[in-house]
């Protein structure tokens, strides 16, 4: 299959931004924020963590149609499900953790998830909702250390599962580009959450758009903080987008306060962002108001409600970052 994705004309499916991860950019890098400081993993390394999740999933029964669901923060295990779970011919349906309870009770009941892989801090949750998700077979609980996985049944951890699937490659399925690979559902304002399948092809061509300059412009040289969040509308197609071109990945994970976002930036020097105008907003204040510099920000994409001109107006002129507006629909 790999030896196909070496030809001029070759299927649109996620295989395509792993190999690239693999074979052409394996030097860069995914930074994750943790409550220990930033944890550093190269394209390379995130890639043999991948194949090993791969053969993990298939040891789970996952099968190709299947639904995975995710309940996690932006980190670099999401980014592990974002790539294996498609790539074994499944599909990733990432739980939104701001919905009410009774809503993710229906869509996971609705999207018939198998296995739900969910971050460590956000057990409490899910333990309150499991016995009313009528098909979960398995929950895999991520995180470091030997967290408390709580009263949820069939709970497995996740670096045991990629600790016993045991290194070496992974032989991929041949997939047909136009099969569903992720899903995510609306927020149901009026009525049940709808779902939104993307497909393999729809992701591809989404991520190569974000590279063109009108678009975002990402490129290898490229930093991209990834503050949207993974559990909706695939974070705006930057993770993909960063696996195609190269760029490297810096995921805040639950640190989503202004502090530790302008450090963050300061520390690691992003060039692009995509962060909703709240979260903006915050963490002007606090540039303005504490000795932080986030000016290596060149392009700051702006989205899901309407920007306010101050605002960018404020971040151009105090700060020299360019903050745009950007604007998509969940399907």
């Amino acid at each position: 299959m790999l030896a196909g994705l070496m030809q001029d004309d070759f299927p649109l499916t996620l295989h395509h931004p792993l190999h690239r991860m693999r074979s052409v950019h394996p030097g860069a890098e995914v930074v994750t924020l943790t409550d220990h400081g930033v944890v550093r993993a190269t394209y390379g390394e995130v890639a043999e963590r991948v194949d090993r999740l791969a053969r993990a999933l298939e040891r789970l029964g996952v099968r190709q149609g299947d639904r995975v669901g995710t309940f996690a923060w932006n980190n670099q295990r999401h980014l592990e499900l974002y790539m294996a779970v498609p790539c074994v011919g499944a599909v990733l349906h990432t739980l939104n953790i701001r919905l009410f309870a009774e809503q993710l009770t229906y869509i996971v009941n609705h999207a018939e998830d198998g296995v739900i892989f969910l971050d460590d801090s956000l057990v409490p949750i899910l333990q309150e909702l499991a016995p009313s998700f009528e098909g979960v077979r398995n929950y895999i609980v991520m995180g470091d250390g030997d967290c408390d996985c709580g009263s949820l049944p069939n709970a497995l951890r996740y670096e045991d599962l990629l600790e016993d699937a045991g290194p070496g490659s992974f032989e991929y399925p041949e997939l047909d580009e136009r099969q569903a690979a992720a899903l995510c559902y609306t927020s149901g304002t009026t009525g049940n959450p709808k779902g939104v399948l993307y497909s393999h092809r729809s992701i591809s061509l989404h991520s190569s758009a974000s590279l063109m300059t009108d678009a975002l412009g990402l490129s290898t040289r490229d930093r991209a903080l990834v503050v949207v969040p993974m559990f909706h509308a695939n974070a705006w197609g930057i993770p993909h987008a960063a696996a195609l071109a190269g760029a490297d990945l810096i995921m805040p994970d639950r640190f989503l306060q202004a502090e530790p976002l302008a450090k963050l930036i300061e520390a690691e020097r992003p060039t692009i962002m995509g962060c909703v105008p709240t979260i903006f907003a915050d963490m002007l204040r606090y540039a303005d108001t504490n000795d932080v510099d986030i000016s290596s920000l060149k392009n700051a994409a702006c989205g899901g409600s309407a920007v306010p001109r101050q605002l960018m107006k404020d971040y151009e002129e105090r700060h020299h970052v360019g903050v745009f507006q950007a604007w998509g629909m969940s399907e």
